[in-house]
């Protein structure tokens, strides 16, 4: 019979990994979702992977990246003196003959390092491959959560500046778009299937880099009274509502940018010709 004063029924093998500590709910059960959670985060570790394995092929292969007048945005600007001739291209042999690496790497660090650094990709590879957490109310496996405070998730912190060169890099691409409205001969006034695709595809890198966050930041921050700063005002309301499709932006660019590369490789290795309109 029960007194009231014996001591609470404690789990003889209590789980403390991850939320499940002394201090959370006591439920058995993993979670008591019963929808198909894991197809999201499942989704995102596939496209993201795709991504990676294709980029570090194309990175790697040093071959097909100029099909004149189109240059891949993975090799753009070519700063290796070891890069593909390309004329009237962003071609700035910055790095001498000792660079025997494919010059992609050389450009591919400042994209991928705003990227990965992003809020939204944080977010992305976080539940899709550190299953932390791996969606809304599931318990991540990890025994605890420091957050972005130590190494190396702290790096996350270097984004502001990561974006800073996103906006070069997307002024060198649209450069190679005005450069994209000439034949193979180098005259302009011309415009083919690559044009469309270069255009798309800078249309939705530059969204997506004034889409960011700290984009947003720049432009708004730090202002007390919006009624004293009205073109800052309206600067940072155009930014926040690209700011609200963040993440439909981080995707478009991400498979366009894949898309404009994939294109130039196709022409570059003769498997189609560029049909050009006019």
């Amino acid at each position: 019979m029960a007194t009231g004063t014996e001591p609470p029924a404690t789990d003889p093998q209590p789980r403390r990994t991850g939320v499940r500590t002394g201090t959370r709910a006591a439920i058995a059960a993993p979670h008591l979702r019963t929808d198909r959670w894991w197809l999201a985060p499942a989704a995102t570790a596939a496209g993201l992977l795709a991504f990676v394995v294709y980029s570090t092929w194309r990175a790697l292969s040093n071959a097909d990246y100029y099909a004149a007048p189109y240059v891949s945005p993975f090799y753009s600007p070519c700063l290796a003196e070891n890069c593909e001739p390309m004329r009237g291209g962003p071609n700035w042999e910055l790095f001498g003959s000792w660079w025997g690496l494919s010059p992609a790497i050389l450009i591919l660090v400042f994209p991928l390092g705003f990227r990965l650094t992003c809020y939204y990709y944080r977010k992305a590879y976080y539940r899709g491959f550190w299953a932390s957490p791996p969606a809304c109310a599931v318990a991540e496996p990890h025994r605890k959560y420091t957050g972005e405070t130590r190494f190396p998730l702290v790096l996350q912190n270097v984004h502001r500046y990561f974006f800073y060169a996103a906006l070069l890099v997307a002024l060198v691409l649209t450069y190679d778009t005005v450069l994209a409205f000439r034949d193979e001969h180098y005259a302009w006034g011309h415009m083919g299937l690559g044009t469309v695709v270069f255009l798309v595809n800078i249309a939705l890198i530059w969204a997506y880099t004034v889409s960011c966050h700290s984009c947003r930041h720049i432009v708004g921050g730090k202002l007390k009274h919006f009624s004293r700063h009205p073109v800052r005002y309206r600067m940072w309301q155009w930014v926040g509502r690209l700011n609200a499709r963040h993440m439909q932006l981080a995707w478009a660019s991400l498979v366009s940018v894949a898309v404009a590369d994939l294109y130039v490789y196709l022409v570059a290795s003769g498997a189609f010709d560029d049909p050009r309109f006019f």
